[in-house]
C-alpha cells in the first residue's frame, strides 16, 4: 500500500521528541523512588527514542532515487533499518526490563518517594497519547485513500515506520498502566514484588511488540508479495485489456515502503500482432500505475500458452 513518506517522517519526529522527553523524566522519577518499574519505563522510552532515530534513517534511506548500482531503488533499505529499530526495542527495552524486574523480585528494594513517579506517569500518558493520536490520524487518512478498514491496513501496510510508531506508542500506553499498577501494589502491600512483576510484564510486552515488528520487516526484506487484494486488482486490470487472452503468471513484490513491482507473463490474442502487443503493453503499464499509485515498476512478458 502506498503511503506518503512526508506523513511518516512527521509521525516519527513527533514520536521521537515525545520519547526523549519522557525517558529523562522517568529516569529521574525512578531514581528518586527506587522503582524498578519506573526504571524499566525509562529504558522503554530510551529504546523507543533509539528506535525513532533508526526509523528516521529508514524513511530517509528508502526515499533515495534509483541509480546505476541500485536500479530498483533503495526501498528495501527502509525495511532493514526498521528491523534494526525493532531489534533495538528487543535488546534495549525488553532485555533491561525483564532482568531488572527479576533482580528486584529476588533481592527486594525499598521504595522511596513515589509522588514524582505518579506525576511522570500521568504526564507521559498524555504525551504518548498525543503521539499515538498523530499516528492514528495518518493511519485513518491512508485507510480512507485505500478504502479499507484501518486495522486491515495495519496488517498489510509496507509503511514500516508508521506500523512501528503505532505498535510502540500503543505498547507505551499499556506499559504506563502496568507501571502504575505495580507502584500502587507495592505501596499498598509494602512489598517490592508488585513493582518487580510490573517491570517483568513491561519487558514481556516489549518482547512481543519487537518480535511482531521483526517478523513483519523480515518478510518484507526477503521479498514479500503485494497484498492479495492488490494482486487481484492487478490481475483484473490485465484481463480487462481486449488483447489479453490469459494471464499465465503474475508476480508482485514490495520493493520499498508503498512501492510495488509487477511482473506478468501474458498470453495475447494471436490477432493482436506484434504492433498490437506493444501498444497493449504500454496501455497496461499506464493503467496499472494510474489504478495503483504504489506500482512503480511493470514488466510484461508476452508468453503463449498451449491451446487445443
Amino acid at each position: 500500500m502506498a503511503e506518503k513518506s512526508g506523513d511518516s517522517l512527521a509521525t516519527v519526529l513527533v514520536a521521537g521528541a515525545a520519547n526523549l522527553t519522557i525517558a529523562l523524566a522517568k529516569l529521574v522519577a525512578g531514581l528518586i523512588g527506587g522503582s524498578a518499574a519506573m526504571l524499566s519505563e525509562a529504558a522503554h522510552s530510551a529504546a523507543d527514542t533509539v528506535t525513532e532515530l533508526l526509523l528516521l534513517v529508514s524513511v530517509r534511506r528508502s526515499g533515495k532515487p534509483p541509480d546505476e548500482r541500485h536500479p530498483f531503488g533503495y526501498g528495501k533499505a527502509g525495511f532493514f533499518w526498521a528491523m534494526m529499530a525493532a531489534v533495538a526495542t528487543l535488546v534495549g527495552g525488553a532485555g533491561f526490563s525483564v532482568t531488572h524486574g527479576v533482580h528486584e523480585i529476588s533481592h527486594g528494594e525499598e521504595l522511596g518517594n513515589l509522588t514524582p513517579s505518579y506525576v511522570v506517569l500521568a504526564v507521559s500518558f498524555v504525551i504518548e497519547g498525543v503521539s499515538l493520536s498523530k499516528a492514528l490520524s495518518q493511519l485513518r487518512a491512508a485507510a480512507g485513500r485505500h478504502k479499507i478498514r484501518p486495522l486491515r491496513l495495519v496488517r498489510i501496510t509496507s509503511d514500516t515506520a508508521l506500523k512501528a510508531v503505532l505498535f510502540e506508542d500503543a505498547a507505551a500506553l499499556v506499559g504506563l498502566v502496568i507501571a502504575a499498577i505495580g507502584l500502587l501494589g507495592s505501596q499498598w502491600s509494602g512489598s517490592a514484588l508488585w513493582d518487580g512483576a510490573a517491570s517483568v510484564a513491561i519487558g514481556l510486552l516489549l518482547l512481543v511488540v519487537a518480535l511482531i515488528l521483526i517478523q513483519s520487516n523480515l518478510s518484507l526484506l526477503i521479498g514479500q508479495a503485494a497484498p492479495r487484494q492488490v494482486e487481484t486488482g492487478i490481475r483484473a486490470v490485465l484481463l480487462a485489456q481486449p488483447e489479453v487472452e490469459e494471464v499465465v503468471e503474475l508476480l508482485t513484490m514490495m520493493i520499498g515502503p508503498g512501492s510495488i513491482m509487477v511482473a506478468a507473463k501474458i498470453d495475447f490474442c494471436d490477432e493482436a500482432g506484434a504492433a498490437g502487443v506493444e501498444i497493449a503493453c504500454d496501455r497496461l503499464d499506464r493503467r496499472l500505475r494510474d489504478r495503483f499509485p504504489g506500482v512503480n515498476l511493470v514488466f510484461l512478458d508476452p508468453t503463449p500458452t498451449r491451446r487445443g
